[in-house]
């Protein structure tokens, strides 16, 4: 398993406003073919998750509505990143456009996959720190609640069931991991 498999052949079977399906024909380095389908990047930018801490005790959250789910979920900030922007800079646009605050500290703390064997999506962890009051218009169709949660009490946010997208809940707890090594 040292070689990556071969993309033999790659089309696309399906295609919406945000996805792309795509099957695949794969050849292993020991000759076995296989057929994959995957949900493909519509946005070669990727995404962007980002952690903000109003200090090292305290992130803010958002809450807004959640189609997949159709609930209202109690999460991090989130975007994708726009064609010519690095991360950082949309992940400081986001938290504008969110919470109404900007960073003069961004960190990058982790890139993720979502269901690597379905999904060529990534989205990066970033955390803020040294906010300041900036507002940007987004693109939400309502104002968002924005929550203040002190990191020592993320179990209680989790036993709240309000808060269950997983991208959101590893990046706490590594943000959480992240400040205990600064000490």
């Amino acid at each position: 398993m040292t070689e990556k498999p071969i993309i033999l052949n790659k089309i696309t079977v399906a295609k919406s406003r945000l996805f792309h399906i795509q099957s695949l024909d794969i050849q292993f380095s020991n000759g076995e073919r296989r057929n994959y389908e995957r949900l493909a990047r519509v946005n070669k930018g990727g995404a962007v998750l980002v952690v903000p801490l109003l200090d090292n005790e305290t992130v803010l959250l958002i809450k807004e509505y959640s189609a997949g789910v159709h609930r209202y979920e109690i999460g991090l900030p989130k975007g994708k990143v726009d064609n010519g922007e690095s991360f950082l800079i949309a992940a400081n646009r986001e938290l504008k456009e969110e919470i109404g605050f900007g960073a003069k500290m961004l960190t990058h703390l982790s890139t993720f996959s979502l269901a690597p064997s379905y999904l060529e999506h990534t989205t990066e962890i970033i955390i803020a720190q040294d906010l300041y009051t900036e507002k940007l218009c987004g693109d939400e169709p309502e104002e968002l609640e924005v929550i203040a949660w002190k990191l020592s009490h993320i179990n209680e946010l989790l036993a709240t069931g309000e808060c269950t997208e997983a991208r959101s809940i590893a990046a706490l707890f590594m943000t959480i991991e992240y400040l205990k090594s600064l000490k």
